[in-house]
């Protein structure tokens, strides 16, 4: 599976963007797929997940009730929905995929694309 992000940009505190990640291959619905992201000087965190049928999600605390993820399987796609984004949501995004109970950690991941800078100004 290949795994293409994108969607980023600069956008101000309390706006939205939506993230994209188009990947190749027919097993890309056999997969969990999760975002993570990793802004400068830190490690790399987990944001949210959704299971390969997409009925099931989860997240991050910082983000939940403000980001939202979402498949499409018939496109090939993840989405990452993020509203009311705040200065400390900046980070390079990366989507990737794998088992779905195993995508909050790192060493779990099979997959991984690459990333699309997120910017958000105070």
């Amino acid at each position: 599976v290949q795994l293409q992000a994108s969607g980023g940009g600069l956008v101000q505190a309390g706006g939205s963007l939506r993230l994209s990640c188009a990947a190749s291959g027919r097993t890309f619905s056999r997969y969990g797929m999760g975002w993570f992201r990793q802004a400068p000087g830190k490690e790399r965190e987990f944001v949210a997940a959704i299971s390969a049928s997409g009925d099931r999600t989860y997240y991050t605390d910082s983000v939940k009730g403000r980001f939202t993820i979402s498949r499409d399987n018939a496109k090939n796609t993840v989405y990452l929905q993020m509203n009311s984004l705040k200065p400390e949501d900046t980070a390079v995004y990366s989507c990737a995929a794998g088992p779905y109970y195993g995508l909050g950690k790192v060493a779990n991941i099979e997959y991984w694309g690459q990333g699309t800078l997120v910017t958000v100004s105070s």
